[in-house]
Protein backbone atom coordinates (compact mmCIF):
# COMPACT_ATOMS: atom_id res chain seq x y z
CA UNK A 1 0.00 0.00 0.00
CA UNK A 2 1.55 3.53 -0.78
CA UNK A 3 1.75 6.44 1.48
CA UNK A 4 -1.51 8.04 -0.44
CA UNK A 5 -3.46 4.77 0.22
CA UNK A 6 -3.02 4.72 3.72
CA UNK A 7 -3.18 8.33 4.30
CA UNK A 8 -6.96 8.16 2.80
CA UNK A 9 -7.88 4.98 4.53
CA UNK A 10 -6.44 6.12 7.72
CA UNK A 11 -8.13 9.30 7.23
CA UNK A 12 -11.47 7.29 6.42
CA UNK A 13 -10.99 5.00 9.07
CA UNK A 14 -11.49 8.16 11.84
CA UNK A 15 -14.17 9.21 9.98
CA UNK A 16 -15.84 5.88 9.95
CA UNK A 17 -15.03 5.20 13.85
CA UNK A 18 -16.47 8.88 14.86
CA UNK A 19 -19.79 7.61 12.87
CA UNK A 20 -19.78 4.47 14.48
CA UNK A 21 -19.50 6.29 17.97
CA UNK A 22 -22.71 8.45 17.22
CA UNK A 23 -24.47 5.67 15.77
CA UNK A 24 -24.09 3.69 19.71
CA UNK A 25 -25.68 7.38 21.21
CA UNK A 26 -28.85 7.02 19.83
CA UNK A 27 -31.51 4.96 18.34
CA UNK A 28 -32.20 7.38 15.47
CA UNK A 29 -28.87 7.37 13.90
CA UNK A 30 -27.85 5.45 11.10
CA UNK A 31 -25.28 3.10 10.70
CA UNK A 32 -21.69 3.95 9.63
CA UNK A 33 -22.26 3.80 5.42
CA UNK A 34 -25.60 3.11 5.07
CA UNK A 35 -27.93 5.31 2.80
CA UNK A 36 -31.15 4.94 1.32
CA UNK A 37 -31.22 2.03 -1.32
CA UNK A 38 -27.50 2.41 -2.54
CA UNK A 39 -25.40 1.32 0.73
CA UNK A 40 -22.62 3.58 0.84
CA UNK A 41 -19.01 1.98 2.07
CA UNK A 42 -19.60 -0.32 -1.04
CA UNK A 43 -17.95 0.24 -4.58
CA UNK A 44 -20.00 -1.55 -6.55
CA UNK A 45 -18.18 -1.90 -10.53
CA UNK A 46 -18.79 -4.02 -14.01
CA UNK A 47 -16.87 -6.72 -14.46
CA UNK A 48 -13.60 -5.78 -15.69
CA UNK A 49 -13.01 -8.17 -18.40
CA UNK A 50 -9.59 -9.88 -18.89
CA UNK A 51 -6.97 -6.77 -19.23
CA UNK A 52 -6.40 -3.36 -18.19
CA UNK A 53 -5.80 -1.51 -14.75
CA UNK A 54 -9.20 -2.86 -12.95
CA UNK A 55 -9.02 -6.35 -13.78
CA UNK A 56 -5.45 -6.18 -12.26
CA UNK A 57 -7.08 -4.63 -9.83
CA UNK A 58 -9.25 -7.48 -9.06
CA UNK A 59 -7.19 -10.57 -9.54
CA UNK A 60 -4.98 -9.02 -7.17
CA UNK A 61 -7.46 -7.63 -4.54
CA UNK A 62 -5.69 -4.03 -4.68
CA UNK A 63 -8.81 -2.37 -3.77
CA UNK A 64 -9.76 -4.38 -1.01
CA UNK A 65 -6.67 -3.98 0.49
CA UNK A 66 -6.70 -0.26 0.12
CA UNK A 67 -9.68 -0.05 1.50
CA UNK A 68 -9.45 -2.65 4.10
CA UNK A 69 -9.21 -0.43 7.05
CA UNK A 70 -12.30 1.87 5.87
CA UNK A 71 -14.80 -0.90 5.96
CA UNK A 72 -15.40 -0.17 2.32
CA UNK A 73 -16.13 -2.78 0.74
CA UNK A 74 -15.96 -4.22 -3.19
CA UNK A 75 -18.39 -6.09 -4.83
CA UNK A 76 -17.85 -6.47 -8.91
CA UNK A 77 -21.03 -7.05 -10.68
CA UNK A 78 -22.03 -7.71 -14.03
CA UNK A 79 -20.22 -6.92 -17.74
CA UNK A 80 -21.55 -4.52 -19.85
CA UNK A 81 -20.21 -2.91 -23.97
CA UNK A 82 -20.16 0.65 -23.28
CA UNK A 83 -21.03 3.69 -20.24
CA UNK A 84 -24.47 3.98 -22.06
CA UNK A 85 -24.89 0.41 -21.74
CA UNK A 86 -25.36 0.75 -18.02
CA UNK A 87 -27.67 3.12 -17.51
CA UNK A 88 -30.44 0.80 -15.70
CA UNK A 89 -27.65 -0.95 -13.72
CA UNK A 90 -26.71 2.71 -12.37
CA UNK A 91 -30.29 3.12 -11.83
CA UNK A 92 -30.54 0.35 -9.62
CA UNK A 93 -27.64 1.07 -8.20
CA UNK A 94 -25.87 -2.10 -8.92
CA UNK A 95 -23.22 -0.36 -10.28
CA UNK A 96 -21.76 2.75 -8.91
CA UNK A 97 -18.85 3.77 -10.43
CA UNK A 98 -17.90 3.56 -13.81
CA UNK A 99 -15.50 4.79 -16.53
CA UNK A 100 -16.32 6.34 -19.61
CA UNK A 101 -16.54 9.33 -21.74
CA UNK A 102 -18.03 13.12 -21.05
CA UNK A 103 -20.35 12.56 -23.68
CA UNK A 104 -22.19 9.95 -22.63
CA UNK A 105 -22.53 11.10 -18.52
CA UNK A 106 -23.99 14.36 -20.80
CA UNK A 107 -26.72 12.11 -22.34
CA UNK A 108 -27.39 10.53 -18.98
CA UNK A 109 -27.57 13.63 -17.22
CA UNK A 110 -29.88 15.93 -18.83
CA UNK A 111 -32.49 13.52 -17.54
CA UNK A 112 -30.82 11.82 -14.25
CA UNK A 113 -29.41 13.34 -11.39
CA UNK A 114 -28.11 10.50 -9.61
CA UNK A 115 -24.51 10.50 -11.14
CA UNK A 116 -21.54 13.02 -11.43
CA UNK A 117 -17.72 13.12 -13.34
CA UNK A 118 -15.71 12.62 -10.46
CA UNK A 119 -11.99 12.11 -12.26
CA UNK A 120 -11.21 13.01 -16.09
CA UNK A 121 -8.02 12.62 -18.23
CA UNK A 122 -7.63 13.79 -21.50
CA UNK A 123 -7.24 11.64 -24.53
CA UNK A 124 -2.93 10.81 -25.30
CA UNK A 125 -2.32 13.10 -28.26
CA UNK A 126 0.78 11.01 -29.03
CA UNK A 127 1.41 10.19 -32.67
CA UNK A 128 1.90 6.68 -32.06
CA UNK A 129 -0.60 6.43 -29.67
CA UNK A 130 -3.19 4.12 -31.44
CA UNK A 131 -7.03 5.06 -32.56
CA UNK A 132 -9.73 3.76 -29.92
CA UNK A 133 -12.43 4.42 -32.39
CA UNK A 134 -14.04 5.05 -35.76
CA UNK A 135 -16.33 5.71 -38.44
CA UNK A 136 -16.49 2.39 -40.39
CA UNK A 137 -18.34 0.90 -43.26
CA UNK A 138 -18.06 -2.54 -45.14
CA UNK A 139 -14.71 -3.55 -46.90
CA UNK A 140 -16.62 -3.34 -50.24
CA UNK A 141 -18.77 -0.20 -49.47
CA UNK A 142 -18.97 2.54 -52.24
CA UNK A 143 -18.68 5.14 -49.37
CA UNK A 144 -15.44 6.94 -49.34
CA UNK A 145 -16.04 10.43 -47.31
CA UNK A 146 -17.82 11.52 -44.98
CA UNK A 147 -19.67 13.38 -47.45
CA UNK A 148 -20.90 9.84 -49.49
CA UNK A 149 -22.59 9.61 -45.98
CA UNK A 150 -25.65 11.80 -47.49
CA UNK A 151 -29.01 9.68 -47.33
CA UNK A 152 -27.20 6.78 -45.29
CA UNK A 153 -28.03 5.03 -42.36
CA UNK A 154 -24.80 4.99 -39.64
CA UNK A 155 -25.32 3.30 -36.60
CA UNK A 156 -24.63 4.99 -33.01
CA UNK A 157 -25.61 5.16 -29.42
CA UNK A 158 -28.07 7.44 -28.72
CA UNK A 159 -26.59 11.09 -26.61
CA UNK A 160 -23.02 8.90 -26.57
CA UNK A 161 -19.35 8.92 -27.81
CA UNK A 162 -20.48 8.14 -31.17
CA UNK A 163 -23.21 9.93 -31.97
CA UNK A 164 -21.57 12.97 -30.55
CA UNK A 165 -18.29 11.91 -32.90
CA UNK A 166 -20.51 11.60 -35.83
CA UNK A 167 -22.21 14.76 -35.40
CA UNK A 168 -18.98 16.82 -35.07
CA UNK A 169 -17.97 15.25 -38.63
CA UNK A 170 -20.88 16.00 -40.30
CA UNK A 171 -20.73 19.24 -38.92
CA UNK A 172 -17.05 19.83 -39.93
CA UNK A 173 -18.36 18.80 -43.34
CA UNK A 174 -21.05 21.65 -43.59
CA UNK A 175 -23.20 18.46 -43.98
CA UNK A 176 -27.10 18.82 -42.19
CA UNK A 177 -27.00 16.42 -39.76
CA UNK A 178 -30.99 15.51 -40.78
CA UNK A 179 -29.11 14.97 -44.04
CA UNK A 180 -27.69 11.27 -42.41
CA UNK A 181 -30.27 9.13 -41.04
CA UNK A 182 -29.06 7.93 -36.99
CA UNK A 183 -30.16 4.74 -36.04
CA UNK A 184 -29.73 4.35 -32.27
CA UNK A 185 -28.39 0.86 -31.27
CA UNK A 186 -26.22 -0.29 -27.90
CA UNK A 187 -22.86 -1.93 -29.79
CA UNK A 188 -23.97 -5.61 -29.69
CA UNK A 189 -27.18 -4.44 -31.42
CA UNK A 190 -24.72 -2.04 -34.12
CA UNK A 191 -22.63 -4.57 -34.62
CA UNK A 192 -25.05 -7.19 -35.50
CA UNK A 193 -26.76 -4.55 -37.95
CA UNK A 194 -23.48 -3.41 -39.41
CA UNK A 195 -22.98 -7.35 -39.91
CA UNK A 196 -26.40 -8.08 -42.16
CA UNK A 197 -26.25 -4.64 -44.14
CA UNK A 198 -29.39 -3.32 -41.95
CA UNK A 199 -26.51 -0.10 -41.85
CA UNK A 200 -24.66 1.52 -43.89
CA UNK A 201 -21.55 2.83 -41.71
CA UNK A 202 -21.13 2.67 -37.70
CA UNK A 203 -19.23 4.89 -35.45
CA UNK A 204 -17.41 1.94 -33.43
CA UNK A 205 -16.29 2.62 -30.25
CA UNK A 206 -14.71 0.58 -27.27
CA UNK A 207 -14.29 -2.97 -28.09
CA UNK A 208 -16.23 -2.78 -30.56
CA UNK A 209 -13.97 -0.57 -33.07
CA UNK A 210 -11.00 -3.07 -33.05
CA UNK A 211 -13.46 -5.89 -33.61
CA UNK A 212 -15.23 -4.38 -36.93
CA UNK A 213 -11.13 -4.09 -38.33
CA UNK A 214 -10.81 -7.25 -37.74
CA UNK A 215 -13.40 -8.21 -39.38
CA UNK A 216 -12.50 -6.32 -42.51
CA UNK A 217 -14.19 -3.28 -42.05
CA UNK A 218 -12.74 0.27 -43.88
CA UNK A 219 -12.32 2.92 -41.78
CA UNK A 220 -13.44 6.75 -42.85
CA UNK A 221 -12.35 8.62 -40.35
CA UNK A 222 -11.90 8.56 -36.13
CA UNK A 223 -11.94 10.74 -33.42
CA UNK A 224 -8.45 12.43 -34.18
CA UNK A 225 -9.42 13.56 -37.39
CA UNK A 226 -12.68 15.52 -35.56
CA UNK A 227 -12.51 18.73 -32.60
CA UNK A 228 -12.61 16.00 -30.33
CA UNK A 229 -13.77 17.86 -26.84
CA UNK A 230 -14.46 14.43 -25.04
CA UNK A 231 -12.44 13.53 -21.95
CA UNK A 232 -12.24 10.10 -20.63
CA UNK A 233 -14.03 9.71 -17.47
CA UNK A 234 -14.98 7.74 -14.13
CA UNK A 235 -18.06 8.66 -12.56
CA UNK A 236 -20.08 7.56 -9.79
CA UNK A 237 -23.78 6.87 -7.80
CA UNK A 238 -24.06 11.01 -6.40
CA UNK A 239 -24.90 9.14 -3.16
CA UNK A 240 -21.94 7.07 -2.98
CA UNK A 241 -20.14 10.14 -3.34
CA UNK A 242 -21.46 12.35 -0.63
CA UNK A 243 -21.48 9.66 1.50
CA UNK A 244 -17.81 7.95 1.04
CA UNK A 245 -16.24 10.31 -0.77
CA UNK A 246 -12.76 9.16 1.07
CA UNK A 247 -13.09 5.57 -0.53
CA UNK A 248 -13.74 7.30 -4.27
CA UNK A 249 -10.70 8.51 -3.41
CA UNK A 250 -8.72 5.48 -2.64
CA UNK A 251 -10.23 3.89 -5.81
CA UNK A 252 -8.84 6.80 -7.95
CA UNK A 253 -5.50 6.55 -5.73
CA UNK A 254 -5.27 2.73 -7.14
CA UNK A 255 -5.92 3.32 -10.15
CA UNK A 256 -3.92 6.44 -11.11
CA UNK A 257 -0.96 4.14 -9.66
CA UNK A 258 -1.99 1.04 -11.96
CA UNK A 259 -2.43 3.18 -15.29
CA UNK A 260 1.17 4.93 -14.29
CA UNK A 261 2.48 1.13 -14.26
CA UNK A 262 0.56 0.09 -17.37
CA UNK A 263 2.24 2.98 -19.37
CA UNK A 264 5.60 1.32 -18.57
CA UNK A 265 4.61 -1.73 -18.31
CA UNK A 266 1.74 -3.25 -20.56
CA UNK A 267 2.05 -6.60 -21.07
CA UNK A 268 1.07 -7.24 -16.81
CA UNK A 269 -1.90 -5.90 -17.71
CA UNK A 270 -3.37 -8.40 -20.87
CA UNK A 271 -4.62 -11.60 -20.15
CA UNK A 272 -4.97 -11.31 -16.44
CA UNK A 273 -7.36 -14.05 -15.84
CA UNK A 274 -7.09 -16.25 -19.12
CA UNK A 275 -3.87 -16.74 -21.92
CA UNK A 276 -6.25 -19.14 -23.44
CA UNK A 277 -9.91 -18.90 -24.35
CA UNK A 278 -13.03 -16.72 -25.63
CA UNK A 279 -11.62 -13.55 -23.60
CA UNK A 280 -7.83 -13.79 -23.81
CA UNK A 281 -6.50 -11.97 -26.92
CA UNK A 282 -3.70 -12.06 -28.95
CA UNK A 283 -2.49 -10.96 -32.57
CA UNK A 284 -3.35 -7.65 -33.38
CA UNK A 285 -6.07 -6.88 -30.71
CA UNK A 286 -3.40 -7.86 -27.71
CA UNK A 287 -1.26 -5.50 -29.88
CA UNK A 288 -3.46 -2.46 -29.95
CA UNK A 289 -4.10 -3.36 -25.81
CA UNK A 290 -0.41 -3.08 -25.32
CA UNK A 291 -0.69 0.51 -27.44
CA UNK A 292 -3.53 1.63 -25.87
CA UNK A 293 -2.28 1.00 -21.97
CA UNK A 294 0.85 2.41 -22.94
CA UNK A 295 -0.30 5.82 -24.16
CA UNK A 296 -3.26 6.14 -21.84
CA UNK A 297 -3.53 9.15 -19.67
CA UNK A 298 -3.42 8.94 -15.97
CA UNK A 299 -6.39 10.01 -14.57
CA UNK A 300 -6.87 12.97 -12.12
CA UNK A 301 -9.50 14.43 -9.60
CA UNK A 302 -11.68 17.12 -11.34
CA UNK A 303 -10.68 20.40 -10.94
CA UNK A 304 -11.81 24.01 -11.49
CA UNK A 305 -10.36 23.95 -15.25
CA UNK A 306 -11.87 20.91 -16.37
CA UNK A 307 -15.61 21.79 -15.89
CA UNK A 308 -15.15 24.19 -18.25
CA UNK A 309 -14.37 21.19 -20.90
CA UNK A 310 -17.19 19.45 -19.55
CA UNK A 311 -19.51 22.20 -20.11
CA UNK A 312 -18.57 23.01 -23.68
CA UNK A 313 -19.56 19.09 -24.83
CA UNK A 314 -22.67 19.99 -22.26
CA UNK A 315 -23.34 22.81 -24.65
CA UNK A 316 -22.46 21.09 -27.76
CA UNK A 317 -25.02 18.38 -26.88
CA UNK A 318 -27.79 21.12 -26.43
CA UNK A 319 -27.13 23.36 -28.93
CA UNK A 320 -27.42 20.66 -31.84
CA UNK A 321 -30.52 19.10 -29.51
CA UNK A 322 -29.45 15.73 -28.52
CA UNK A 323 -30.85 16.15 -24.94
CA UNK A 324 -34.04 17.81 -24.23
CA UNK A 325 -32.33 20.37 -21.51
CA UNK A 326 -28.94 21.98 -20.99
CA UNK A 327 -26.71 20.27 -18.44
CA UNK A 328 -24.88 22.89 -16.31
CA UNK A 329 -20.94 21.23 -15.57
CA UNK A 330 -20.67 22.56 -12.23
CA UNK A 331 -23.30 20.24 -11.08
CA UNK A 332 -22.24 17.46 -13.22
CA UNK A 333 -18.75 17.21 -11.33
CA UNK A 334 -18.10 16.28 -7.87
CA UNK A 335 -14.87 17.69 -7.42
CA UNK A 336 -13.26 14.97 -4.52
CA UNK A 337 -9.96 17.11 -3.26
CA UNK A 338 -12.59 19.81 -1.89
CA UNK A 339 -13.78 17.10 0.68
CA UNK A 340 -10.77 14.72 1.33
CA UNK A 341 -7.75 15.29 2.36
CA UNK A 342 -4.11 13.64 1.60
Amino acid sequence: MTTTFRARATTAAIATSLLLVAACAGEDASPAGQSGDDAPGVLRLQDPGNAGVLAYAKREGLLEAALAETGTTVEWGGSYASFTATIDAVHAGSVNVLGGATSPVIGYLATSDDVKIFSVAERSDDPAAPDEDGLVVPADSDVSSVEDLVGRRVAVNRGGRGEYLLLLALQQAGIPFDDVERVYLNPDEASSAFATGQVDAWWAIVRAYPQALANGAKVILNSSDVPDGDLTIYAARTDLLESDPEAVAIFLDVVQELTAEANADPEKFQNVFQTHGPTATSGEQLALDIASDTYATVPRPVGDDDIAKVQDVADFFADNGLVPERVDAADAVFQLDEVTSP
